[in-house]
């Protein structure tokens, strides 16, 4: 199981998301810190879930942080996270 893999199946069992992509965007980070041949590295979160009504957006990515504790230890160097409740505006 790829590490997306691993994220979506976590995040989706502690949030149950209404909206949830993750996006492996190692490819664009080659030669920075923290990169590695094979990417899996480098991920863009975009989630929205009702777990995240009336909290900060420090205490959301704090709560995405906690869900991907391991994958933050271990392979995954970067981590952006944009964490939405579901009446919030897109934008």
């Amino acid at each position: 199981m790829s590490t997306r893999d691993i994220i979506i199946n976590k995040l989706r069992e502690a949030f149950l998301p209404e909206s949830l992509d993750v996006a492996d965007e190692s490819h664009l980070h080659e030669g920075h810190a923290g990169h590695r041949p094979g990417g899996e590295t480098h991920f863009r979160v975009y989630i929205v879930s009702e777990a995240f009504e009336g909290k900060s957006r420090v205490e959301r990515h704090r709560m995405v942080n906690a869900t991907l504790a391991a994958e933050l230890g271990g392979s995954v160097h970067s981590l952006a996270i944009r964490a939405q409740a579901p009446r919030e505006g897109q934008g």
